[in-house]
């Protein structure tokens, strides 16, 4: 019985995180984030550098008069850092911080891929490793033309100590 009960949980998870996604390629590696969440995709375009940010934190940039941080998500899911292409490109998106507010992040990611409409039979629980591991940051794992990609929570893919600085740094 306990099984039945765990898989209507998973299956009404996998329901909820149906819908369609930007999917991009980021170090060998496909992920996918809620299209509601993205609000435009830009060419690398220069960063302006703040001191004293966490590494994976590139700087600020200046979109249409709104100052948006730019986030290097190779540095952040701890990947080796290898040169920019013709198609390396920022992905703005929008994401919810501890404050109830939303901030627009720049994020640097290697290619964009497609949209693609991911139905619920599509998506997988993100599997258990065996060890302590804190994938809250993952919605699911969606098989997508015989490829597995990553699906982001992208409000949880930075922390809330690094939202807010964040925030503090285009606030000033």
């Amino acid at each position: 019985m306990p099984e039945k009960s765990s898989d209507t949980t998973t299956d009404k998870k996998c329901q909820a995180a149906a819908g369609k996604y930007l999917t991009f390629g980021l170090g060998g590696e496909s992920y996918g984030i809620p299209i509601l969440k993205v609000r435009e995709i830009i060419k690398l375009i220069p960063v302006t550098a703040i001191p004293q940010m966490p590494p994976y934190i590139k700087g600020v940039l200046n979109l249409r008069g709104r100052i948006i941080p730019v986030v290097d998500m190779r540095i952040k899911f701890g990947m080796n850092v290898s040169e920019n292409t013709d198609r390396t490109c920022i992905v703005v998106v929008q994401v919810a911080s501890s404050a109830r507010t939303t901030i627009h992040l720049g994020l640097i990611v290697d290619s964009v891929d497609e949209v693609s409409n991911i139905t619920s039979s599509d998506i997988e629980n993100t599997p258990d490793f065996g060890i302590q591991l804190d994938s809250s940051y993952l919605i699911g794992m969606a098989k997508i033309k015989n490829r597995v990609v990553s699906l982001l929570n992208i409000d949880r893919c930075l922390g809330a100590e690094d939202l807010e600085a964040v925030q503090k740094t285009v606030e000033n």
